[in-house]
């Protein structure tokens, strides 16, 4: 929910930095403070080395993917796109995120969606198609508007690679997908002539982008990744919008145009169907070797330990190699790194 509220809020007070500064420069520097503000949480030690798995060799391309993605192609986008669509608008259009990460993670990695989840894509999806309608535009298309449906194109893509990252330390993660993003896009703004906006409002952007792109979101996302799966924490994103239309309205004085108003009960209920689904039956687990941040107190993490295993931290955490007998039983669960076996259809 945190995460919700935090990301709902990155498209209106993005917009308010807009005055003054190039798209590129400000796209770096949003990147720059969530790479810089997950670095400074390491290495201030708000967490202990044996409480997380390090990425590995097998991890690097899916972090080259999500900085890819993530970490350069999806801000820039949308602070390209900003502009020419209202905040409020923009804020709706983010929903479409949730269907693109939820299509993605069905069609290539395979997690299960219920018919209930694929009805609120449709509302979702419709509400969409609402707000990018503009008679006056060609194809009667806002092209602004369409901007914004691709960045949750990208952040879609962003969230499925994610999910393949999301065992490891997030910390680590989040720090190299800033850092690198934001001085290679710092990069093509310098190139391109754009120049670096005074230090408040530098600050200012580094700050929405730790707190509403990346950096502390994207260290909660990882986590929802890790125990929900993408399409779930995708779902539940669906109700960041929401947070955004009521930042847009408190902060601009623009109303949105009368196919805001249409569109906004549609989004709603796919919403509404998104985050209220569940999923319970009977599953297998296959024998597995694997390393991650875990308890003992989840019905799947019951094994002996060795001589050389970490201490468990105060909240009953820590992470090291270890081993999952087969085990088939029935409990209500999500696509977590645990439950990514196959379903009938």
């Amino acid at each position: 929910m945190i995460t919700a509220v935090l990301i709902g809020g990155s498209a209106p007070f993005t917009k308010l930095l807009l005055g003054g500064t190039g798209p590129l420069a400000l796209a770096a520097l949003v990147s720059l403070g969530s790479g810089a503000g997950a670095l400074l949480f390491s290495l201030a030690g708000t967490r202990r080395s044996h409480m997380e798995a390090p990425p590995g060799r097998k991890e690097i391309p899916w972090l080259i993917g999500v900085t890819i993605f993530g970490g350069i192609l999806a801000p820039v986008t949308l602070i390209q796109s900003l502009p020419g669509t209202p905040a409020a608008t923009a804020a709706l259009l983010l929903n479409f995120e949730a269907v693109a990460t939820t299509l993605i993670a069905a069609a290539v990695f395979r997690e299960s969606v219920s018919r209930r989840v694929w009805i609120a894509l449709g509302c979702i999806t419709a509400s969409c198609i609402l707000l990018t309608r503009d008679p006056a535009a060609g194809f009667g298309l806002s092209l602004p508007a369409l901007g914004v449906l691709l960045t949750c194109l990208f952040w879609a893509v962003d969230n499925n690679m994610g999910q393949r990252l999301s065992a490891k330390d997030p910390l680590i993660i989040i720090s190299v997908k800033g850092l690198v993003a934001g001085t290679i896009t710092l990069i093509f703004a310098l190139a391109a002539g754009e120049h670096l906006p005074d230090p408040a409002t530098a600050a200012a952007a580094m700050a929405v982008g730790f707190l509403c792109y990346g950096g502390l979101t994207s260290i909660l996302f990882l986590l929802a990744l890790r125990g929900i799966g993408a399409a779930r924490a995708g779902s539940l994103l669906a109700i960041s919008p929401f947070f955004g239309v009521l930042f847009s309205l408190a902060l601009f004085a623009e109303l949105p145009a009368g196919a805001f108003y249409a569109a906004l009960p549609v989004m709603a209920a796919g919403a509404w169907l998104l985050v209220s689904e569940e999923h319970a039956h009977l599953h297998r687990h296959p024998p597995v070797v694997h390393e991650h941040r875990h308890r003992h107190d989840d019905l799947h993490h019951d094994h002996p330990h060795a001589t050389g295993d970490p201490p468990l931290s105060p909240s009953g955490e820590h992470s090291h190699l270890h081993e999952h007998g087969e085990i088939v039983h029935e409990h209500p669960h999500q696509p977590d790194i645990h439950h990514r076996h196959p379903h009938r259809r």
